[in-house]
């Protein structure tokens, strides 16, 4: 008898497989984890649809030039610029003098990383990018810790579990993070599966979560859960939120602060 494995369990495997060996089979998938060939099928076109791989006769490849564009970090920096920004700028207002601080690699926490360089706080800033460890390298008040790891293809950003033991020893007053995507039955996600085993550390060793999310994340889901609903103390966005959004969130206990911006959504 099979074992049943959810669509978000599969598709973490697939796309695992995938990063390791660029091409899969189905019929050695099929039997390796223990899942019919039909249901690989129907994931593997679900996921072909989303742009996360290319189908083959019998199989997929990554699809590598359409992922990385996607995903490249200068991509995701320059879409919704002016939001990212509305949002920092509200996260920027619950930061305190003498405050510990994780930012993931997101271009949103980047945002961020550049206002504190014009407050005159003095901060300690754990965060797992490249690009904002740059950034704030040089404030006279702000001690920097870059969490290590393996540098992530096309990104600033590090994954893997090198850096996770150095958590164990910093009190992290807020982290902030954002996603690929959010919805209240997946919690936080994103694309790179070995990037989520990271974060995962980063949400456990922090006090509080605040996501930091434009309108394109709200109710979309990627492969990989590291913060679930209930770890999230916070969201900040500029998605005008339908009254069922606002409702789930109250009683899941996440706060939603909306960061205006000229478009409304």
């Amino acid at each position: 008898m099979k074992e049943k494995k959810f669509a978000s369990e599969r598709r973490q495997i697939i796309l695992k497989k995938l990063q390791e060996d660029q091409r899969i089979i189905i019929k050695d998938l099929s039997k390796e984890i223990s899942v019919s060939e039909a249901t690989l099928r129907t994931d593997l076109t679900k996921m072909e649809e989303e742009g996360l791989l290319k189908r083959t006769h019998g199989g997929a490849i990554l699809a590598n030039s359409d992922t990385d564009k996607e995903f490249s970090f200068f991509t995701r920096e320059g879409k919704n610029k002016k939001e990212k920004l509305s949002i920092a700028k509200k996260a920027s207002e619950l930061i305190s003098d003498g405050q510990c601080l994780m930012f993931d690699s997101s271009s949103t926490a980047l945002e961020l990383a550049r206002l504190l360089n014009d407050l005159p706080y003095r901060l300690t800033v754990v965060t797992s990018g490249i690009n904002t460890a740059l950034e704030l390298r040089d404030h006279p008040s702000i001690t920097v810790i870059l969490l290590g790891g393996i540098v992530k293809k096309g990104s600033f950003s590090l994954e893997g579990s090198l850096g996770i033991n150095i958590l164990n020893n910093i009190n992290i007053d807020i982290m902030f993070a954002s996603a690929n995507g959010f919805s209240f039955e997946a919690g936080l996600t994103d694309f790179s599966v070995y990037e989520v085993e990271l974060k995962k550390a980063m949400v456990e060793a922090s006090n509080k979560v605040i996501a930091l999310l434009d309108h394109t994340k709200i109710n979309k889901n990627s492969i990989a859960t590291f913060a679930k609903t209930e770890e999230i103390d916070m969201i900040i966005t500029n998605y005008h939120a339908s009254m069922g959004f606002k409702e789930k969130a109250q009683k899941h206990k996440i706060d939603v602060i909306l960061a205006e911006t000229n478009n409304r959504q």
